[in-house]
């Protein structure tokens, strides 16, 4: 990347910009006048850099495949915890063994501001950084920090269904339905009827927006200010298609594998197998119907985002292909 190219700003995507805008630097680093460029070259090409991300990936406690390091912000600047130190920011480099791997941090970025900017969903702040060398970085501030530096209460869905690599193998995360997460926030969350609506348009958007591994640990309860669980800001969005050939759901849609027949034919759920979904899930149908509406139209919000984020030619070209695909199956 040519960090003197920029013109768009890398947390917002909003034009006219060389650096972080004025909104992207209050949400995502409290105001402070921070550089969208981290002082130091990547660990492939700095071994003294390569040595203190080896320690600190021993310290993160974030599950997940892709790389993450823990960083907070020192003043203005943003620098890798040491031993001791609680993290506030999540910062991921770009990761090994995919396909397009340099695409990475601007494909979950995109799809981040997308949930948020085009369909109002609640999303952990994140924006994009770069390395010395032009090299991305996705990071996002962590949600589950207090200012104080203790933490609010968190579970995923994993853990709540009881689900571990010893009890039910090493897919553990993907042997589930959405059906089942909404009967657990049914059980769980006693302001369910609100933040089933959330969960619901977040499973209609993974669908949209082809996140092909919206598993058991990217569904999280957090616990609120006032003491009660929610549903936790959406994190881990990212259009799959473009890394993997595989992007259908990562979990079943129902607990008993119901299909429609157009869904058996394809392969690919259609519009009458989400209002299935929101009736079982205890959503009545005028609300489903509402909640759907956004996510059948608004292709040229999307089609701006992609053309304004930090994604290849070639990659946006991808990304655009893959949602229209999906808006075209959701619309039958």
């Amino acid at each position: 990347m040519k960090l003197d190219k920029i013109d768009t700003c890398p947390g917002t995507l909003a034009k006219g910009y060389t650096t972080y805008s004025p909104i992207c630097l209050r949400r995502v680093f409290g105001g402070k006048k921070v550089s969208h460029i981290l002082p130091f070259n990547p660990p492939e090409i700095n071994e003294e850099v390569a040595e203190k991300f080896i320690e600190n990936r021993k310290r993160i406690s974030i599950s997940g495949v892709q790389e993450k390091l823990s960083f907070l912000l020192d003043k203005n600047h943003l620098r890798l915890t040491t031993e001791g130190e609680q993290g506030t920011y999540i910062l991921k480099p770009i990761p090994r063994d995919l396909d397009k791997v340099d695409q990475v941090p601007a494909n979950e970025h995109l799809t981040m501001q997308i949930a948020r900017q085009v369909y109002g969903l609640n999303t952990a702040e994140n924006a994009m950084i770069f390395f010395q060398n032009g090299s991305p970085a996705y990071i996002t501030l962590r949600f589950d920090v207090k200012a104080d530096g203790t933490k609010w209460g968190m579970e995923d869905f994993a853990s709540i269904a009881g689900k571990t690599k010893d009890n039910d193998g090493p897919n553990f995360k993907y042997n589930y339905s959405y059906e089942g997460i909404g009967e657990l926030i049914q059980k769980y969350i006693p302001a369910w009827p609100v933040e089933i609506e959330k969960y619901f348009s977040l499973v209609v958007f993974n669908y949209l927006l082809s996140n092909g591994d919206a598993h058991l640990k990217n569904f999280s309860v957090l616990e609120a200010p006032e003491g009660d669980n929610l549903m936790s800001p959406a994190y881990d969005l990212i259009n799959t298609s473009l890394h993997v050939k595989d992007t259908g759901l990562a979990l079943k849609l129902f607990a008993d594998n119901t299909q429609s027949p157009l869904f058996k034919k394809s392969g690919q759920p259609y519009k009458e197998d989400f209002i299935e979904l929101g009736r079982r899930i205890g959503i009545p149908e005028k609300r489903i119907e509402k909640l759907l509406a956004p996510f059948l139209t608004r292709q040229a919000e999307v089609g701006d985002l992609i053309n304004r984020s930090f994604l290849s030619d070639s990659s946006k070209k991808t990304y655009l292909l893959s949602y229209n695909t999906k808006l075209n199956l959701l619309n039958r």
